[in-house]
């Protein structure tokens, strides 16, 4: 076929010359045969189209079209268009042709209506080019899949159906190059990511124009050769003319390359012709007068419905519309999706499993993994309609592997520059906006920003009361980051972290060298041991813990008693083992010359603090600890009217107990004597009950064990008002900042009024609304406060068990310290009971409702706290933290930096930051984080929502700060 057109192409060439048509009839002899052969050997036959007369015709209708406008609303294209689509070129020189011989233009008509080119004529000089230039404006197109007027083309591939069912293969070749036309500017593949877009099809439709066509002529020539035998002559000629027609052919499709439609009218129709010539036999039955009155009123249903079927689910051939459905499946597979009923159901997507957390729909994609399949067959779907619409025949197929491989092992340069540059940009943003350095302090490793403010600590007019040891917290919060110690590794798991750690981790001696014959640590190679001693319990911290309840059965360790306050705890090895018994301990102890003791405590798994009762209030509500534990925690409680144990008194709930074990209940120094005799007479001012005064024989050490009123009877009948009752102003919750007072509060009377009522016996307490909320009271969303208890507590039970524990990829096995910065109601950290071996702090903000009465209520503890100061703990404390709408709040008050820089410092090495906020703060967080060099593990967004996961690595910056970021 490419040799005939060839031929005739350089016979065009040649009729301005008498001596040229001597040449005529051999060419014209061997194109004849050679499209003879093809067509007895191959599989498809092109169906005559017109008659010459037809033609003529038509020509004649051309300048009268000329002075129309071919509107993209007419859906109609000219016969002119529809031929030269079928054909792939127009028939400018048909007059000349007609003073030829009837046999001569018999033979040039056959060839014209085979599709093999068209005969030009060099004769016709520029006003043949100026008609080249003018019919692909002649060619209307339409937005959606239009009907030509000579689309003879598409109804001849239509008759080759059964019942008009076609694949989609049939399907893209039965739109014509008006079709194509009219979605030039709407479909384009992108070179670096493979998406559709839309203005760059006329560029690229030239370069498939010539490419197909060099293709098209090659497969020719190759089945030609091998079934047919012709001389090496023969073929020499017909490769020569060939040759020249291409020239001809390129030259022209420059002209045409700014209006783009005669290109893709060639393109698409290539193909087409291959294909539809196989159905020749059943299009000769049929006349074109019936084909196109029976047929010409379904063209344009058929192509629609057809197009449809192959963009899937009948999405139409809009561009913009195919964009916009891939853009909204690929969000679904990383934002949250509402559920109905305006509900809040969440849900993760992870491995192809779908999980809900209350009524918000959640799906997010982990660092790594597949995305959803929506997104994948969306763009599946619009790469295939692609790839059947513009290529469908093995010729071009290569023309796709082509354009495709930009996607596959090698990339364009422009797009790898542009990454390039991007990546740049970004590193050099990420570096100028988050500058990080060591920071340069004293304490090094064990930095707490508020607890080792040196300057502030310098000008302290008396440290008489341990004002050293509490919160001073810089003006401006730093921003550096704390080194680790020098061969730190991860933790050992819990609960063998119990009884030894990685001395590396927490490299301190001089505690096993002063207490090590107590039982408090050893030395023991690459690991510090802990025995499970104490002061008062040299033998084993179960057996110190049994004889309390021997003592004292009413304790009841783990039903009666489960949250405890250990005052001065050592290394926490009481509050460590009363894990054993289901009871939780809140331990602390300040950070003074008994080096990092509460560093070891967390380090093992133990929940503990830095703090001292000095001046100021714990920070702690009133009335919420079931037992008060003092071993030998040398605090003068005696002193100043007693205020250090009536701030014990304000802490212990009604009913509640205070253990002290100490040296003045048993020995009989002078010293001790004295004290023990203005502890008896206080506790007995503050209507204190002692239960028992009793001495371990085997630990040698000696206890005494009291027990709060429960009421303001004994009160009322103090024969002296000493120490007083504190004012009704007086709030025993406040607690942040307050400065201790010598005075006890009142206790509630109404049955109705916390602290009234004993707690209801662990676990239940765990899953019930606390006794004294009632719907009278709004809860913290908006419902009665025990409606509002339920609801978040079935959340996060949700969100739990279906979405933390598995979809974010933690290995809960290593978690055991957690904190939830955010807490409201406990719902995160009841959630987890159960399910992880792991204890929760819970932090309320100062600046948030005051749920925290309730979470010690419910069995769990926590403590009050302003984030935009440090928090009272030792750097790598913590394996998680929780931060639920805190940073957006936060925001408003002070800067998000310090803050991220504080949750890097408590936070392990491996440990994970689960953050869910708006959209605006996470992609910040996420910034941040990165610039950390975290790794993001989950990250999610919808509208404004949004959800990320970040995991710490082992990076630290090399850079040390030059001024030290403790000064005030």
């Amino acid at each position: 076929m490419a040799f005939g057109k060839s031929s005739l192409m350089d016979s065009r060439r040649s009729s301005s010359s008498s001596s040229h048509w001597s040449m005529m009839t051999p060419v014209l002899f061997i194109a004849l045969c050679l499209i003879g052969v093809w067509m007895m050997t191959s599989t498809t036959i092109v169906p005559v189209d017109e008659s010459l007369g037809n033609k003529s015709e038509m020509k004649q209708q051309v300048p009268e079209s000329d002075t129309k406008t071919y509107e993209d609303s007419s859906g109609d294209v000219p016969d002119e268009g529809g031929r030269r689509d079928a054909d792939g070129n127009t028939e400018d020189a048909t007059t000349e042709l007609k003073s030829e011989s009837s046999e001569e233009q018999s033979m040039i008509d056959k060839t014209d209506e085979n599709s093999t080119g068209k005969v030009q004529n060099d004769d016709l000089g520029k006003d043949d080019e100026g008609k080249k230039d003018e019919n692909p404006n002649q060619t209307s197109y339409n937005d959606e899949i239009g009907n030509a007027e000579g689309e003879e083309t598409i109804k001849e591939g239509s008759q080759g159906t059964n019942g008009g069912d076609m694949n989609t293969v049939e399907a893209a070749q039965e739109i014509t190059g008006s079709d194509l036309g009219s979605k030039s500017a709407q479909l384009t593949f992108s070179d670096e990511n493979g998406k559709m877009e839309g203005g760059e099809m006329a560029k690229d439709n030239a370069e498939i124009k010539v490419n197909s066509q060099e293709n098209g002529q090659e497969k020719s020539k190759e089945q030609s050769s091998q079934e047919t035998t012709i001389s090496d002559q023969e073929k020499t000629a017909a490769l020569h003319s060939t040759n020249q027609d291409k020239s001809s052919e390129n030259s022209s499709d420059d002209e045409n390359n700014g209006d783009g439609e005669t290109n893709d009218g060639e393109m698409i129709n290539e193909p087409i012709e291959t294909q539809e010539s196989g159905q020749e036999r059943d299009q000769e039955k049929r006349s074109e007068e019936n084909y196109q009155g029976s047929r010409e009123s379904n063209e344009e249903t058929k192509i629609d419905q057809k197009l449809n079927e192959v963009s899937g689910n009948g999405r139409g051939t809009n561009s913009e519309q195919i964009s916009d459905e891939s853009k909204g499946d690929e969000q679904a597979g990383q934002y949250f999706n509402d559920k109905t009923d305006n509900a809040q159901n969440k849900s993760i997507e992870q491995n192809g499993e779908m999980f809900f957390d209350g009524k918000d729909q959640i799906q997010v994609t982990e660092k790594g993994k597949q995305k959803p399949n929506g997104t994948t067959s969306v763009q599946q779907n619009k790469d295939h309609l692609y790839d059947e619409m513009l290529l469908s025949n093995g010729a071009q197929s290569e023309l796709l592997n082509e354009s495709n491989s930009q996607n596959g092992a090698w990339s364009t340069q422009v797009a790898e520059s542009k990454t390039e540059e991007q990546l740049q940009a970004g590193l050099k943003e990420h570096k100028n906006m988050y500058s990080w350095k060591l920071c340069n302090v004293t304490a090094g490793t064990d930095y707490i920003p508020c607890l080792d403010n040196e300057e502030v600590i310098k000008r302290l007019i008396t440290t008489k009361h341990y004002e050293h040891r509490e919160r001073h917290c810089p003006d401006d919060p730093p921003t550096c980051l704390v080194p680790l110690p020098e061969g730190y590794t991860q933790s050992i798991r819990w609960p063998h972290s119990r009884n030894k750690i990685w001395y590396y981790n927490v490299p301190h001696t001089s505690l096993a060298t002063i207490k090590g014959h107590q039982n408090w640590v050893k030395v023991s190679g690459e690991f510090l041991t802990f025995p499970g001693g104490g002061t008062q319990f040299k033998h084993g911290a179960l057996h110190y813990i049994d004889f309390i309840q021997e003592s004292v059965p009413g304790i009841a360790w783990g039903k009666n008693s489960r949250v405890v306050l250990d005052v001065g705890c050592g290394v926490a090895s009481f509050g460590g083992f009363l894990f054993d018994r289901d009871v939780l301990t809140m331990s602390f102890a300040p950070k003074d010359e008994h080096e990092a003791q509460v560093q070891f405590a967390l380090e093992r798994g133990i929940p503990a603090m830095s703090a001292v009762m000095g001046t100021k209030r714990l920070s702690f509500p009133g009335m919420v600890f079931d037992v008060i534990h003092c071993a030998r925690c040398r605090v003068p409680w005696h002193i100043e009217g007693g205020k250090l144990l009536l701030e014990l008194n304000r802490l212990l709930r009604p009913g509640g107990y205070f253990v002290w074990s100490a040296t003045p209940v048993y020995q009989k120094l002078q010293g001790d004597v004295e004290i023990w005799e203005a502890i008896s007479e206080l506790t007995k001012s503050m209507c204190w009950d002692m239960l028992n005064k009793t001495k371990d024989k085997i630990n040698r050490v000696g206890m005494v064990i009291y027990k709060k009123p429960l009421n303001n009877e004994c009160y009322e009948k103090r024969p002296e008002s000493n120490p007083p009752l504190c004012e009704d102003s007086d709030d025993p919750n406040a607690a942040w900042n307050i400065p201790l007072q010598a005075c006890m509060h009142k206790l509630p009377v109404d049955r109705a009024l916390r602290g009234s009522q004993w707690p209801q016996p662990w676990p239940q307490r765990l899953e019930k609304a606390p006794y004294w909320l009632n719907d009278s009271q709004v809860g913290v969303y908006g419902k009665p406060a025990p409606k509002d208890f339920m609801t978040d507590f079935e959340h996060w039970k949700y969100v739990v068990n279906n979405a933390y524990m598995k979809g974010m990829g933690i290995d809960w096995s290593i978690v055991r310290n957690v904190m939830d910065m955010r807490a409201i109601y406990g719902g995160f950290a009841a959630a987890l009971q159960g399910e992880v071996n792991a204890w929760v702090m819970n932090v309320v903000s100062i600046n948030s409702l005051d749920t925290l009465p309730i979470i010690y209520e419910r069995g769990l503890f926590g403590i009050y706290h302003d984030w935009c100061e440090s928090f009272s703990t030792y750097p790598r404390s913590y394996d998680l933290l929780h931060a639920d709408h805190l940073f957006s709040r936060l925001k408003q008050r002070c800067k998000l930096l310090p803050v991220i820089s504080e949750v890097d410092r408590i936070l392990r090495p491996q440990g994970k930051l689960i953050v869910r906020d708006s959209a605006e703060v996470i992609g910040e967080v996420e910034d941040i984080a990165k610039s950390l060099n975290y790794e993001v593990k989950v990250t999610s967004l919808k509208d404004n929502e949004g959800f990320l996961c970040v995991q710490k690595t082992m990076w630290r910056p090399k850079e040390v700060e030059i001024s030290s970021p403790s000064l005030a």
